[in-house]
């Protein structure tokens, strides 16, 4: 199973700043050192998504804003991360890994991206940590490849992808799928595919029984060749942000049963982190190390079938 990782994942923010940006270096080492992957099995990006790929989803202006880090101050407050000459380098290569996991994913039943998921980013601007949308582009890209191929997105981050739904909006080859707390950011929703609301604090039981019954109805309605599952390790009761009340039992649970019904029924999966603001330091690593452990043993389990 390929993981895809870059040390450029990883942006210097101001002291408090509530993003965990060392999770990426984190998880991958917690990965490495317990065993769950193997040194080869992580793919370093070595190079950064370039203009032509961006402008699929983004437009030249924006993009140009990110390059020379020119947003005004109204847009960096927008978007929660500071601007600097590493903040494109940084996204772009983020994006670069979500595109290679998809056609790793393809190739071989199951591609991740150790980052990724940023669905808050739209076309002409970016918000909530987001800068550029990683699942929108790797889709057009792939769309360009392959004109008929069908792509599902499955948000399991605790909120909505507003841009992401935004950007693919209309295209009748992308079902997005989504559950998220309906009280809760982003203030302003955008319709996707299938809109799943929880309640603020929903208990594992019945996020389980939301999220199991309305994906199961997605899929028999829309038959993938592909998804690209945002994970989200914001789920987590002890989030600063989620507003979900998941024990990591019911995150391990929600994990084994999407990627087995998945790799059961053979369509291809890119696994995303999405977000993760645990108050307790080292804990998001800790959810998305444990997502890319379900997913490795999966992997193992179905090869071949």
């Amino acid at each position: 199973m390929r993981c895809f990782y870059s040390q450029d994942f990883e942006l210097e923010l101001p002291a408090g700043h509530p993003f965990p940006m060392d999770k990426f270096r984190v998880s991958k080492d917690m990965l490495l050192d317990g065993g769950i992957l193997r040194p080869e099995e992580i793919i370093d990006v070595g190079t950064v998504a370039n203009f032509h790929l961006l402008k699929l989803a983004h437009e030249s202006d924006y993009i140009s804003k990110i390059e020379s880090a020119s947003l005004d101050r109204k847009e960096q407050m927008v978007l929660g991360l500071p601007i600097g000459p590493k903040l494109f380098t940084r996204s772009a290569i983020e994006v670069e890994a979500t595109r290679q996991a998809c056609f790793a994913a393809l190739a071989e039943g199951i591609g991740v991206c150790l980052a990724g998921g940023t669905h808050h980013a739209f076309s002409e601007h970016g918000e909530g940590y987001c800068v550029f949308n990683d699942v929108a582009i790797a889709i057009r890209d792939l769309q360009d490849k392959q004109p008929n191929i069908k792509i599902m997105v499955v948000d399991t981050d605790a909120h909505q992808g507003n841009g992401t739904n935004a950007i693919l909006a209309n295209d009748p080859r992308v079902f997005t799928y989504s559950i998220h707390v309906g009280r809760n950011y982003p203030t302003r929703k955008v319709e996707g595919s299938m809109d799943i609301e929880t309640v603020r604090f929903v208990e594992g039981e019945m996020y389980l029984k939301q999220l199991f019954v309305s994906l199961a109805a997605a899929l028999d309605a829309f038959a993938p060749d592909l998804v690209i599952w945002i994970a989200g390790a914001d789920n987590h009761r002890n989030d600063r942000f989620g507003q979900m009340h998941l024990s990591v039992k019911d995150l391990q649970r929600r994990d084994e049963v999407l990627l087995r019904a998945f790799l059961k029924n053979r369509i291809p999966v890119a696994v995303l982190y999405g977000g993760g603001y645990n108050r307790q330091a080292e804990f998001t690593a800790k959810l998305h190390r444990n997502t890319v452990a379900t997913a490795k043993r999966l992997a193992t389990e179905f090869r071949g079938l």
